[in-house]
């Protein structure tokens, strides 16, 4: 009997773990990654010093054990039905955690699409959603290009990708390297644009550049093979500015003063902690971001979706209305699925606030 259910234990594992491979991805031995600035020693490197590893073990481990942070909320979270394509101006709907769909003079450019359930890369661990999708991933109207900051898997989500290959025909604009994850999941090679900082690349009227980011990338035990961006889009008539995930940097001065102002920004405010303090932004952190780049209206992003670190789950949100009031910032923090129309944002209406205890 003990052999029969180790047996069976061994093939129910091979079983979930059947996609695990696939799930790392692919690796570029390309000589374009050596040919970038950002490529040093075999791996991709920040222009600021940069610790992606975990310090302050101690506290963290106080939090993990004894911290009374309300990290889920109480109840549902509000979802909205996106509906169809404005054709002009500039809207931006928010799908949750970083995943939002610009219109943007009449083009619509993806970011950072996850609708999976779990961001991880096996099905039965990792964090786990705190709110489904406001819509299937099949229902989203025709796109012009879909943006790819880093390779973390809430970043990148295999199954989200291979949707998109099937319902789309839009291109994928990525980071050095991250196109070999692509490629091993069988992406067609023209739907692929890889960039590095500072390249461009025209789509839908649209010019979107790779701009510089604070962070680090890698799906498997290897850290830094490949680079991670933050993204200005640029269209005819209005601007917008993704950070992607980072922490703080010098470089966002440089960005607004070469491409701002931006009539929006997609900041990330969530998943922060005194553990990691240069890799994510703290709300605050958020906030003179929008400010460096010369922003308009901040929509918040990387929160709400995925519990990722300690804080309480709202925290992130409720520190940044605070510090924009503070400072005179203009935001939209609209509920999963709606959309934002950037001229007329309306005051902001604390959903959140609902879901707490």
């Amino acid at each position: 009997m003990t052999r029969y259910l180790l047996a069976a234990l061994a093939a129910a594992l091979a079983w979930a773990l059947r996609g695990l491979p696939a799930q790392f991805g692919g690796r570029d031995s390309g000589d374009r990654l050596s040919r970038s600035p950002q490529y040093r020693d075999g791996a991709f490197r920040n222009r600021e010093r940069t610790s992606s590893v975990p310090v302050e073990g101690r506290e963290m481990l106080r939090d993990l054990l004894f911290g009374k942070q309300q990290r889920k909320p109480v109840g549902a979270v509000p979802l909205v039905a996106p509906g169809p394509p404005v054709g002009s101006g500039l809207h931006i709907t928010w799908y949750g955690h970083s995943s939002a769909l610009v219109e943007i003079d009449g083009a619509l450019v993806l970011a950072d699409p996850v609708w999976g359930k779990r961001v991880s890369p096996v099905p039965f661990a990792g964090p786990k959603r705190l709110h489904e999708p406001p819509a299937p991933l099949d229902s989203l109207p025709r796109l012009d290009a879909i943006l790819i900051s880093h390779d973390h898997y809430d970043h990148l989500d295999m199954e989200t990708v291979l949707g998109l290959v099937r319902s789309q025909s839009a291109p994928f604009v990525v980071p050095l390297g991250v196109g070999a994850h692509l490629r091993r999941w069988k992406v067609p090679a023209d739907r692929i644009v890889e960039l590095d900082w500072s390249e461009s690349v025209e789509l839908g009227g649209v010019r979107v550049v790779s701009t510089p980011a604070r962070h680090f990338s890698g799906r498997g035990f290897k850290r830094d093979g490949t680079l991670w961006a933050s993204y200005a889009l640029i269209g005819p008539e209005h601007r917008v500015f993704y950070t992607g995930d980072s922490g703080y940097t010098s470089g966002y001065a440089e960005i607004g003063a070469e491409f701002g102002p931006f009539d929006a920004t997609l900041v990330q405010i969530g998943a922060y902690g005194v553990g990691w303090p240069d890799i994510h932004m703290t709300p605050e952190e958020g906030v003179a971001t929008h400010l460096d780049v010369r922003g308009g209206l901040l929509v918040p992003v990387h929160w709400a979706t995925f519990n990722l670190a300690l804080h309480a789950w709202s925290e992130p949100v409720d520190r940044l209305w605070a510090e924009a009031k503070a400072r005179g910032v203009a935001i939209a923090v609209p509920r999963p699925g709606q959309r934002v129309d950037v001229a007329k944002p309306g005051p902001v209406d604390p959903w959140w606030q609902l879901l707490r205890t």
